[in-house]
């Protein structure tokens, strides 16, 4: 014979909404009629009467929420873990709770007191028995579901909540009897989503709709085949009627008003014990360090919301405030993620901050071996754009030919272990990668905000200038401009055909004639249309001149690549004097390397043109090789690919006329990187007249 069901209820002698703690109390503030409450409390206490056996706890005055007793714990058997609750004005309730459940014999745990977990509110146990739904998000924390998993030896499924309007579990989630689901997903995260769809069969999920989860039709009250509800619509009632479940309404807006429904107003106090379930390790936590300008730079911000938008939790365990403007500070955090597979990534993201594991909790990192030429190991670390080092023999090595999406290989010299970055398609049998995110971390600089504003170019930084500011954001490109040239630093552009169509040949064959470029990269349509134009005064057909078609121009751009590959390169053309000005005449004459990848749009192609992608590739990251500035000019897969072979602390110009190109080339996570919204023609005319006012003509050594 099974033991009668019992509920833990305390009478309303006390409600009132006093305050406001979530959604539902704003704007109901002593806007609630007692004389109503009561009835109404009244009469969900004799409908459960009818079918199970109810206990009462005595009020308190000055603590008008314990009527929600679901908040007093969560009970298992003859063990209650006693809540600890989030907000001040409810936390008054723990000591009288505590005493009626020692009072009826539980044994009673206690979470630490800085550990938010407000009992049956925020965990669930399926009616089979089977494991516990725990909720978190608002008002109950991550860390706080391993001790539910010890101490009640179950196992426990944590959801995140994601809408403040259901800030509690119950109120979004409701476990029936015969495993069946009433439930709200929009409230949870998509992972959530997926473990619930994972653990419950599609015939047995009950999702509900808005208008029925406002109305708190997930706040029910289960007793075997009978739900208990404030209200639900009629497809609501149709369908759980149709799955053999008789529903009971009964008003509870006066609860509603504090944002609590029939689940709120009751605690289940006999939850049977199955003795073949036993506990599992649901959380897993890692502590990581951050050291640097942890709050003007707004990294820590950037880390804890990082962490909490991807499923995780966190806790600050130290944090050391730099005492002056100029010192750095450093801050110790624990994460905690429901799965392993959401920790990798929250870390993987955390790492591109600057986090790294405690040194002394690492000694190496995790290396496993190809089997499979160009195959990487399926839980390959992926790397970024940021320099990056790792732990080898505990001792940080700095790898080698930083970029991102690449993979990190290890070799242990004679001397001292190497790192170095390769893509996927460069792996081989036997090199072995680095794996998962253990002792990985990428260095970032740790400026002042004093030496942050000193930098002429750090104004710029990430972001996208808008038309008013382009004559300024010129002003400091040419000065920076002036200063790699004259120091032997090396700029390298990557330009598209728009350059020539909008009139920007000129100056951009200037700049390369004056120094001031040391490497070009493009395609096949920017050395033609240049070629078209020097030769013929036209591009795309189009004479520059005047602007107008020219008859028969469309026919021009193949008929210089035919005269180019007659001389057999773009150099021999020159040489032979075939070609005498222009963008590639410049690089030729004044020997600046140049790489054109190919496309399948391309016509002819010009000989000097690599169809062969994975050499093209090699050619751009070969002439990239000790960069300190790029200008990206109007080409937005060549800058992209680009981008994506640079690594951090190169500073990158983006032009282009459509601000969602420039948007996303210069958001790369880069702070040296700059997008400028204007006409690429007017950009480079403006880059011209800027350098002749910073001195007088330049003249090359010789």
């Amino acid at each position: 014979m099974t033991d009668p069901i019992r509920f833990l209820m305390c009478s309303p002698n006390h409600y009132e909404v006093d305050y406001v703690i979530n959604p539902w109390m704003e704007g109901n503030i002593h806007k609630s009629s007692h004389d109503r409450a009561v009835e109404q409390w009244h009469k969900l206490h004799y409908i459960l009467k009818d079918r199970a056996l109810v206990d009462l706890v005595d009020p308190q005055p000055g603590w008008p929420d314990m009527v929600f007793t679901a908040n007093a714990g969560l009970v298992l058997g003859k063990n209650v873990v006693l809540s600890r609750f989030l907000h001040k004005e409810r936390q008054g309730e723990e000591p009288y709770f505590k005493q009626w459940f020692e009072q009826q014999g539980y044994t009673v745990y206690e979470l630490p007191k800085d550990l938010p977990f407000e009992g049956a509110g925020d965990a669930l146990l399926d009616r089979e028995g089977r494991w516990l739904w725990a909720g978190y998000g608002f008002r109950s924390e991550l860390d706080s579901h391993p001790y539910l998993a010890k101490w009640l030896d179950i196992e426990v499924v944590s959801l995140r909540l994601t809408d403040e309007r259901f800030y509690h579990l119950d109120t979004c989630f409701c476990p029936l009897a015969g495993g069946y689901l009433l439930y709200y997903p929009p409230a949870f995260d998509s992972y959530s989503n997926r473990l619930i769809e994972m653990r419950v069969t599609p015939e047995k999920r009950i999702a509900i709709e808005e208008a029925d989860a406002v109305n708190f039709a997930c706040n029910a009250v289960n007793i075997d085949h009978v739900v208990v509800m404030n209200k639900a619509s009629d497809n609501l009632k149709a369908r759980l009627t149709e799955a053999g479940f008789e529903i009971v309404e009964t008003p509870l807006m006066e609860f509603m008003k504090a944002g609590g429904a029939a689940k709120c107003l009751t605690l289940r106090v006999t939850e049977p014990v199955r003795t073949e379930i036993h506990a599992n390790q649901p959380v897993e936590s890692r502590v990581i360090r951050m050291d640097g300008h942890l709050l003007d730079a707004g990294i820590i911000s950037r880390a804890l919301d990082l962490i909490v938008e991807n499923g995780g939790s966190f806790q600050i365990l130290n944090f050391n405030l730099g005492e002056q403007r100029q010192s750095t500070s450093s801050a110790e955090v624990k994460v905690s993620t429901p799965s392993h597979e959401q920790m990798e990534e929250i870390m993987t993201q955390l790492i591109d901050l600057g986090a790294v594991a405690p040194p002394q909790e690492v000694c190496d990192i995790n290396l496993e071996a190809v089997t499979q030429d160009g195959v990487a190991p399926d839980d390959f670390y992926v790397t970024t754009i940021y320099p990056t080092e790792v732990r080898v023999n505990c001792q940080w090595v700095k790898v080698q030919n930083q970029r991102m999406d690449g993979a990190i290989v290890v070799f242990h010299t004679s001397e001292e272990p190497i790192a170095q970055c390769k893509l996927l398609r460069d792996l081989k049998v036997g090199d072995r990668v680095i794996t998962g995110v253990e002792g990985i971390r990428t260095v970032r600089k740790a400026e002042s905000r004093e030496q942050r504003n000193a930098q002429e170019f750090s104004f710029m930084g990430s972001g996208v200038s808008s038309e008013r500011r382009v004559e300024l954001v010129v002003e400091q490109i040419a000065w920076e401009l002036r200063q790699l040239r004259d120091r032997g630093g090396r700029v390298v552009v990557t330009a598209g055909p728009v350059v020539i169509h909008t009139g920007g040949s000129q100056h951009l064959a200037r700049l390369i004639r004056e120094g001031y470029v040391q490497g070009l990269l493009g395609g096949n349509a920017i050395a033609v249309h240049d070629i078209e134009q020097s030769m013929m005064g036209t591009s795309l057909g189009v004479d520059m001149k005047r602007g107008v078609p020219v008859r028969g121009g469309h026919r021009h751009h193949l008929k210089v690549i035919n005269t180019i590959r007659r001389c057999g390169s773009i150099a021999a053309a020159v040489e032979q004097g075939v070609l005498t000005k222009g963008v590639m005449y410049e690089c030729v004459k004044n020997n600046v390397p140049f790489a054109l990848a190919g496309s399948i749009r391309d016509d002819g192609p010009l000989p000097d043109t690599e169809m062969d992608l994975i050499k093209a590739q090699a050619d751009y990251a070969k002439l990239l090789e000790g960069t300190d500035m790029i200008l990206m000019l109007s080409t937005m897969l060549h800058s992209i690919g680009v981008g994506n072979m640079t690594p951090a602390g190169v500073k990158m110009v983006c032009v282009d006329i459509n601000p969602s190109v420039v948007t996303k080339l210069s958001d790369r996570g880069s702070i040296e990187s700059i997008g400028v919204v204007t006409d690429v023609g007017l950009f480079l005319s403006l880059l011209v007249q800027q350098l002749d006012k910073l001195t007088g003509p330049y003249r090359k050594s010789a």
